[in-house]
């Protein structure tokens, strides 16, 4: 008499809920004359988390804004946090900054460290959800020991719509691209 088939059990391995998210996908840059090779070809991009890291360790920031209807560059430094995928920082409304954001809500952040270099594109929008301002406030409590809800003006989001990543060591193999959907926001004009 033939053996039935043994049952198979399925297990499902745990997830942790605080497990890191995989992030978007990484590919390689558009850079020409850069020696910089395809996503398929060669090592050495860089994990999502490595963006992470880069961001939480830096303290003063480079954002970068349009002057509102001249079309020329404006950077300033500024004070910020990664929190929740995205880049926040609190600027006067009618700062240079503010006032450029407001016309124009189109904004590059990088860190301080041309070695390990991280840029995010993006947009900004005012966070006006009291739940987020929290979470925020608690990160910058954490990082620069202020509320920055007491200086009264407005707490601003930068949702990325593309970020690179590079290191000069190993430059070009770590040279890396992430294309991300920003939230609730229009696509970019081409």
């Amino acid at each position: 008499m033939p053996k039935p088939p043994a049952k198979r059990t399925r297990i499902k391995p745990k997830r942790s809920k605080t497990a890191p998210v995989a992030g978007p996908k990484a590919d390689r840059p558009f850079a020409p004359g850069y020696g910089i090779v395809g996503s398929a070809e060669g090592d050495g991009l860089l994990p999502w988390s490595w963006v992470a890291k880069k961001l939480n360790g830096c303290r003063t920031f480079w954002l970068a804004t349009v002057y509102a209807g001249e079309g020329r560059p404006h950077v300033m430094p500024v004070w910020g946090v990664w929190l929740e995928e995205a880049f926040f920082f609190s600027t006067g409304r009618k700062s240079r900054k503010g006032q450029n954001l407001a016309a124009n809500p189109s904004c590059t952040i990088t860190n301080d460290d041309g070695e390990e270099a991280v840029i995010v594109e993006g947009s900004a929008t005012i966070v006006e959800v009291a739940a987020k301002l929290e979470r925020v406030a608690l990160a910058y409590k954490k990082k620069y020991k202020m509320d920055p809800r007491g200086m009264g003006e407005p707490i601003v989001e930068v949702a990325p719509r593309r970020v690179f990543g590079f290191v000069e060591k190993s430059f070009p193999r770590s040279a890396t691209r992430w294309k991300l959907q920003a939230r609730n926001l229009p696509p970019p004009p081409r």
